[in-house]
């Protein structure tokens, strides 16, 4: 990744915690649910001590359930093994203020043991190591994520007494792109915008979705690690700042069976001069290695790239769509997509291409709101090298409605994602044995744990009439 310059340098946090402005600073990583767990260190503490040297946490932290709880089958952490720690290592590209929470700063950290390698089945290790492959290429990966959530009336407490029911949405009714809409909450909208850019991201806009409640606010694209990152820290920072305000917000792939919340991800190619490689002038010429082009405007290189995708879409679902819930979004007609198609901006199609120039690039549609960004851009850039390294052709491209056409459908439960990534030979080339097993684990757990709930949806149709 090129050198930048964080938000926050370590020099500017010196003085500000001479001064007394800064008391907090947090050091947390991504788990594997894309939540972030870590420490609050005092800060003079932290410089003194902790920004040299790390910190530890219990390696149970990538070894349970969303429940925390500690579950059974993974390699790293059991209770055979000890539950030992492993090392958090800040990065102090990451630094950054916390405008949310006062006299507060943060960063993200790498996971390490204690002989100084790194745990390869973390979110944040399995990213670097696909974009250190990327580099061996020549590219680095441009990513921008658009995250949806609904906003609710109530407080996260009431809506925990309340299981979750009769919550009263922010919205009446569908406000899609609509300004008398995102007007009816804009003092929160506002204050999440301002405090992300207050953090160091840079807010593009913000809009209105179908789902009552529902909106979207929207980053500019960065590098990808820089993106994923602060797409952690904004959800987040989104639902503390949700909480401070009386009010409550989910990022859920699908909190009822209305529209579910989506989160698209743009990616792009550049080289070393910082020049998209996927944009071409559709002369078909070209060796794949970053000069070439291919049909459409697309470059060669993106061809590969993008024949990469459809052919790993459905090995590597689990990794966009992670959880039980996450598989009630893909219904034909709904914008989320049922097909493993690509189309220039056509959305029913899993993979769609927009842009032209310097802003050509695909988006994944199968991610929802509930995914791991690391996890997830990570599968993308291994399905691309996958595509650039067997020279893959690009079928042609949809242009009508891949919900009805004749293609495959993309895995339809967490089950069916969890048996074809766990025999996918394309997943063990690019991850390795030890990722697999660890996120074939992680499904294992919450389909053993769905499987032995008794839901609302039985009580129902059970209780008095069977």
């Amino acid at each position: 990744m090129a050198d930048r310059t964080p938000p926050l340098t370590v020099e500017e946090l010196h003085a500000l915690v001479a001064s007394g402005e800064i008391d907090t600073v947090v050091l947390a990583f991504p788990d594997m649910q894309g939540r972030l767990q870590g420490k609050r260190f005092a800060a003079r503490f932290f410089l003194d001590e902790v920004l040299r040297h790390g910190t530890e946490g219990c390696n149970y932290l990538l070894a349970v359930d969303a429940d925390m709880n500690t579950v059974e089958g993974y390699a790293m952490s059991s209770w055979e093994r000890g539950y030992g720690d492993f090392a958090m290592r800040p990065d102090v590209s990451t630094l950054r203020r916390v405008p949310w929470n006062d006299g507060t700063a943060m960063l993200v950290a790498d996971l390490a043991w204690n002989d100084g390698s790194p745990v390869v089945a973390a979110p944040r290790q399995i990213l670097r190591r696909q974009l250190e492959r990327l580099a061996e290429h020549g590219f680095t990966a441009q990513v921008g994520t658009e995250l949806e959530f609904i906003v609710f009336k109530d407080t996260y407490e009431h809506a925990w007494d309340a299981n979750y029911r009769g919550l009263t949405p922010a919205n009446q009714y569908n406000i899609d792109y609509s300004v008398l809409g995102t007007g009816r909450i804009e003092p929160l909208l506002r204050r999440i915008r301002n405090e992300m850019a207050a953090a160091g991201l840079t807010v593009e806009s913000a809009k209105g979705e179908c789902n009552p409640g529902q909106h979207e606010i929207v980053f500019k694209y960065d590098e990808a690690l820089v993106t994923c990152d602060q797409h952690a820290i904004y959800k987040t920072g989104a639902k503390e700042i949700a909480s401070q305000e009386g009010v409550s917000l989910t990022f859920m792939a699908k909190y009822n069976e209305r529209e579910g919340n989506s989160c698209h991800i743009h990616l792009s190619l550049t080289d070393a001069d910082g020049t998209n490689v996927m944009a071409g002038d559709g002369d078909g010429d070209g060796d794949g290695d970053g000069g070439g082009h291919g049909h459409g405007g697309m470059s060669r290189v993106m061809r590969y790239f993008l024949a990469g995708q459809l052919a790993a879409l459905r090995d590597f679902s689990l990794l966009y769509a992670p959880n039980i819930n996450s598989y009630k979004r893909f219904q034909p007609g709904s914008f989320a997509p049922t097909a493993v198609a690509w189309g220039y901006d056509n959305r029913t199609c899993a993979l769609r291409v927009v842009g032209h120039g310097r802003s050509m690039r695909f988006e994944n549609r199968l991610p929802g709101g509930d995914v791991n960004p690391h996890l997830a851009v990570a599968g993308l850039v291994a399905a691309g090298l996958y595509g650039i390294e067997h020279k893959l052709e690009l079928p042609e491209a949809c242009t009508g409605n891949a919900y009805t056409a004749d293609y495959a459908h993309v895995p339809t439960t967490l089950r069916e994602a969890a048996e074809v990534w766990e025999n996918s030979p394309i997943a063990r080339a690019a991850f390795g044995d030890e990722v697999v097993a660890h996120y074939r684990n992680m499904a294992r757990v919450e389909l053993d744990a769905f499987d032995a709930a008794v839901t609302d949806w039985e009580l129902r149709r059970s209780f008095e009439r069977m």
